[in-house]
């Protein structure tokens, strides 16, 4: 369970930044329009990257296999809606959007990419 602290100390990170009042973090459009979309993306991009990280260290794998890539994946999209979720029924000074939850797939399809082109073995 040590290798998955990382994840889960993002995970808590991500939580608390997802649900602050957005009057507390400010606001990002200054940067450019769509600029919290790239931070949703990233969010989540290393996120699952953590995630894969500890499970390719606990099960010492050494190509990628199914087993793993299916659990992170499933791992990342049920905590990408509980996220979202939570700010549209719970936090509702949060609003949920599509958006988001597309920008957090895509940082999860990113990051489950690299594990399929870059977990190999190092002979």
């Amino acid at each position: 369970m040590k290798h998955y602290l990382l994840a889960f100390l993002w995970a808590v990170i991500v939580l608390i930044l997802c649900l602050l009042p957005p009057d507390e973090i400010g606001d990002t459009s200054f940067l450019f329009e769509g600029a919290d979309k790239l931070v949703h993306t990233g969010f989540y991009f290393v996120f699952s990257i953590l995630l894969f990280h500890a499970s390719i260290r606990v099960h010492g794998t050494r190509k990628p296999t199914i087993r793993i890539f299916i659990r992170v994946l499933l791992i990342s999209i049920a905590f990408a809606l509980f996220t979202e979720f939570l700010q549209w029924k719970i936090f509702t000074y949060r609003s949920a959007e599509i958006w988001d939850l597309l920008a957090n797939f895509t940082g999860i399809g990113m990051a489950c990419f690299a594990y399929l082109a870059l977990h190999r073995s190092g002979k």
